[in-house]
């Protein structure tokens, strides 16, 4: 087998990032475009020494969950990889997925797992339900306004389709788009351009208050200011009257960052605000908050029945963010003690804890594996801890201390397993 050679190949599992997994000759390869179930002709791109990636040519014998995707241009936006795939079939491939990480890596037993695994908690209606978008603007040869979502493996932006725009973002999202797309033709406004570092608008981004209506939308700018203010706001909030936040982040920096560190207010209020459950939270345009909030809500109530909490525990909420699980597991503790490393987050941790009247939280600055071991010397045991790390997982260290410290129960919320 060597780069460019095409072959025969069944489909029997499903990668991280939403390719198909098959297996030839001793080697697993990574097939874009197709599905578990299929039987497809692939053209190979890459080869290592066990393993390869490659792409599909043609599909000899289609998946039994391959469906007509709902989006026009699912099969070049690098927005969503599974459109093609049945909703409950991508359950279905999740709780494999989660079986085998833990019998991979984990070490356990099939057969235990299966045992102990609850089934997954899927949604009525998986689509429209991002509460936020970030969304890359760029120009086109000809000088037009480009607007939509990089395809797989590229900076190359692929426009969502004008009739049906973008499916799992809210429905507003296109009106919003359009809205500064006019402005910037009106006002002569350049997309930024990745090769010259040229241009004043990188991105747009869109939240939505899904329980309160409201909405925030930022501009990404490599610039100080922009032009045309009052005409900016008036094509917004005629496009899209919920809108309560305009707010401008300046990045100046050349890397792939979206936001920069600094975020002005230039129309309305500074955040906008949801709920989870019965409890609000004020979200700024940097703040951590989970993208599907009718899922979140389900995580959030599943964690907090895990934790069994009787009304007097201390718990340490690791990761805390701006305080969504804290304030949660607060309504059923006796203090919760909230670590994040990221200063901005604690503030508004703070803020959403007094907002809601809670008076048994505390939080802290600093890394888990600093902070962690203090509180409970100075007298505050760990009874519960519950933690939700960044996509990459708990370091070592973090996960040696929490050992240290011997709680009674943890509650790890996870976004990859592996």
């Amino acid at each position: 087998m060597k780069k460019n050679d095409v072959f025969e190949v069944e489909i029997t599992g499903l990668g991280k990032d939403g390719e198909g997994i098959g297996h030839l000759e001793g080697m697993t390869f990574f097939v874009v475009g197709a599905l578990p179930g299929d039987v497809v002709m692939a053209h190979v791109t890459k080869l290592k020494k066990t393993y390869g990636y490659a792409k599909v040519v043609k599909i000899l014998k289609p998946s039994k969950d391959r469906v007509e995707p709902p989006c026009p241009v699912s099969d070049r936006c690098g927005g969503c990889s599974l459109m093609n795939f049945s909703y409950r079939a991508q359950l279905r491939m999740k709780e494999e997925i989660v079986e085998d990480d833990l019998v991979r890596i984990g070490g356990f037993d099939r057969d235990f797992i299966r045992k102990i695994q609850e089934p997954v908690i899927g949604m009525s209606d998986p689509l429209h339900y991002r509460n936020k978008a970030q969304i890359p603007v760029g120009m086109q040869p000809d000088g037009g306004i480009v607007m939509g979502f990089y395809a797989r493996h590229s900076h190359r932006i692929i426009e969502p389709d004008q009739s049906v725009g973008c499916l799992i973002g809210a429905p507003e999202n296109q009106n919003i788009t359009d809205a500064i797309k006019s402005w910037m033709y009106e006002n002569k406004v350049r997309a930024y351009d990745e090769t010259t570092h040229k241009g004043l608008i990188r991105h747009i981004l869109i939240r939505h208050g899904v329980h309160t209506g409201q909405v925030m939308v930022c501009l990404v700018i490599n610039g100080k200011s922009i032009p045309a203010i009052d005409n900016l706001v008036e094509r917004l909030t005629v496009a899209c009257p919920d809108i309560t936040s305009i707010c401008v982040n300046i990045n100046k920096n050349t890397g792939n960052v979206i936001l920069g560190d600094r975020t002005e207010c230039i129309w309305g209020e500074p955040v906008i605000t949801d709920k989870v459950g019965d409890i609000t939270f004020d979200i700024s345009a940097k703040s951590f908050f989970q993208v599907n909030p009718v899922q979140m809500e389900k995580l959030y109530s599943r964690a907090l029945e895990y934790a069994d909490l009787k009304g007097s525990e201390n718990v340490y909420d690791l990761y805390s963010g701006i305080g969504t699980i804290s304030l949660f597991l607060a309504k059923k503790a006796g203090h919760v003690t909230g670590v994040e490393v990221v200063p901005d987050a604690v503030k508004d941790a703070v803020r959403n804890a007094k907002l809601n009247g809670f008076s048994n939280t505390n939080f802290y600055t600093g890394k888990t594996e600093d902070v962690l071991p203090k509180l409970v010397a100075q007298g505050r045991p760990a009874d519960v801890i519950v933690l939700d790390p960044p996509r990459k997982g708990a370091e070592k260290s973090v996960l040696e201390t929490i050992l240290s410290v011997a709680p009674s129960r943890i509650v790890y919320v996870s976004c990859d397993p592996a």
